[in-house]
């Protein structure tokens, strides 16, 4: 075992991540960037001496065997990242041995939808399909004029577009881009300045950056009129 004592059990900002390739790699520093505790688990003794110095802590085990989770204090996490790759039987495995050890918010990654609905099935909370998401995500970006775009759920998504000459100069309450549109403008960003909560009253003006919401069709339908 390597690198720093992690927070008590259970502690809200520590984080348990399962495999430490690119995309736990990614997570996991990601929240360390904003001062989480991570503690990464690799099969990989490479990969666990090449990460010890810039988690939280980071062990060498094999995830797919319960008490190897237990003997680590897998269960004293309040969140868990499964981010094993190609390996179906080991993310399959390590997700429920996480469910089993009563870790209340388990994060898999997925490959395939079939993958992913195992994972479901066995006890992870919150599955991804990263290249799929990502797929999917470009295709919506290169059919309209979103210069960014995020599904929160099926069909539903908030996304982020440049303001044109069409709405230069007005109020949100003047445009009514809910009535007209069926899209919600949630913030604005004025050249130079930062996003500021969007109201009635806000005037918009071209070139002003705009975070919207709406539905999926609604907002590649409105992107590409304004």
């Amino acid at each position: 075992m390597t690198g720093k004592k992690r927070r008590g059990a259970l502690d809200p900002h520590s984080v348990l991540v399962v495999g430490l390739g690119r995309f736990g790699t990614a997570v996991a520093t990601t929240l360390t960037e904003q001062d989480w505790d991570v503690q990464g688990v690799d099969q990989s003794l490479d990969l666990v001496q090449k990460w010890s110095a810039r988690f939280t802590n980071v062990v060498q085990a094999d995830s797919s065997d319960v008490e190897a989770l237990r003997q680590i204090g897998a269960g004293d996490f309040e969140r868990a990242v499964v981010a094993i790759g190609s390996n179906l039987e080991a993310s399959i495995l390590t997700t429920a041995n996480l469910a089993d050890l009563g870790v209340p918010s388990i994060w898999a990654k997925a490959m395939t939808k079939q993958h992913a609905r195992i994972l479901r099935r066995i006890g992870a909370h919150h599955v991804v399909l990263p290249e799929r998401e990502m797929g999917a995500r470009i295709g919506r970006l290169l059919v309209g004029s979103l210069a960014d775009y995020y599904e929160l759920e099926s069909g539903f998504g908030i996304g982020r577009m440049s303001c044109g000459a069409k709405f230069d100069d007005q109020t949100l309450s003047e445009l009514n881009l809910r009535g007209k549109y069926g899209v919600t403008v949630v913030a604005v960003k004025h050249p130079g300045g930062a996003f500021e909560d969007a109201r009635p009253e806000t005037r918009i003006g071209r070139g002003d950056q705009l975070v919207i919401t709406g539905s999926t069709e609604r907002l590649q339908q409105f992107s590409g009129r304004a």
